[in-house]
């Protein structure tokens, strides 16, 4: 069983165990509309209320979706639907099916415009052309150099190297889901605890007698450990003790832990000079995604659209 600690057996930190733009829906607003039959077409499948909502493909239920008359094919929309995990699969269909409609109406603009492109290595032409497009039709401007102090100067506490402990633990491992266990567990917990109240420098033989830890052969010890290399439940907790012996068993999926907090190295904040290139980056992707769905509201508001509702923009969201 892993610990959950997140490191190595070597004392390096641990012990070793084991995008597209959205666009906006109506809340009142029904995800699709029925289209008129064609000759060929089967029944539509009517809701409880008698209004049909899907048209029925084989055995599946599939939306017939047309944009600017274009056909989106029920087969596509199989296809991209394993690229949209959702809660049901009637919205698992509607954004598969609205990614879709933006890719045929991206692909439309960019036959309109008869944009000639080359890929880049481990571009596609589709994903070319679809770069060239925004590049050319939305303007992005770039963050300046006053814009990322700015952000600097408001946001400082995001900005601060992680904190490193030196730490040591003893596992009592029990299945998350044994209620009986895990209470026999953290009795067994609190007793060793008190025991180390009493002599803390017997950690390491009770490490050795009853940690389920590969750790418990350096005396539990975990090297420094570092946010982000243990699991989250033990981690929110690891990093707000003091140094020390915690005085609680802390818990996680693989039981409660021991601890014992040798050093504790604070975080210090950083410079601007070393996080100034990602604060433009994150500042310039924030004004690519703001404009792309912009433009992509802009197509739909002018397109065509059936069998599906999307929100069009009729004027700039932004200026």
């Amino acid at each position: 069983m892993g610990c959950g600690c997140g490191g190595s057996t070597g004392g390096s930190g641990g012990c070793g165990g084991g995008a597209r733009p959205e666009i906006e829906v109506p809340v009142d607003a029904p995800l699709f509309e029925e289209l008129p039959h064609e000759e060929d077409s089967e029944p539509a499948v009517e809701q409880a209320s008698g209004e049909p909502l899907l048209i029925a493909s084989s055995e599946q239920e599939w939306p017939r979706v047309r944009v600017n008359g274009v056909a989106i094919a029920a087969q596509a929309i199989a296809q991209e639907l394993q690229y949209h995990p959702a809660d049901s699969r009637e919205e698992a269909v509607y954004l598969a099916t609205q990614a879709l409609v933006l890719r045929e109406l991206l692909q439309q603009r960019i036959g309109e415009l008869g944009l000639v492109v080359r890929a880049e290595a481990g571009e596609s032409e589709e994903e070319a052309a679809t770069r060239t497009l925004i590049e050319q039709e939305v303007p992005l401007p770039l963050a300046d150099e006053a814009a990322c102090q700015q952000y600097y100067s408001g946001n400082q506490q995001r900005f601060f190297s992680a904190p490193l402990l030196a730490a040591r633990h003893i596992l009592l491992a029990c299945p998350a889901d044994d209620a009986e266990a895990r209470s026999l567990a953290r009795e067994q917990a609190l007793q060793l605890i008190g025991q180390l109240q009493a002599a803390p420098q017997g950690f390491a033989e009770l490490a050795l007698q009853h940690s389920a830890c590969p750790s418990k052969a350096q005396g539990g010890a975990l090297g420094q450990i570092s946010k982000g290399q243990t699991v989250p439940e033990f981690e929110r907790q690891l990093f707000r003790l003091p140094v020390g012996l915690c005085q609680q068993p802390l818990e996680s999926r693989y039981g409660y832990h021991l601890v014992f907090v040798d050093q504790r190295i604070e975080g210090e904040q950083l410079p601007y000079e070393v996080v100034a290139g990602s604060i433009r980056a994150e500042l310039n992707q924030r004004v690519w995604q703001i404009g792309v769905s912009q433009y992509l509201q802009n197509l739909v508001g002018a397109a065509n659209i059936e069998g599906i509702h999307l929100q069009g923009a009729e004027t700039p969201l932004m200026q």
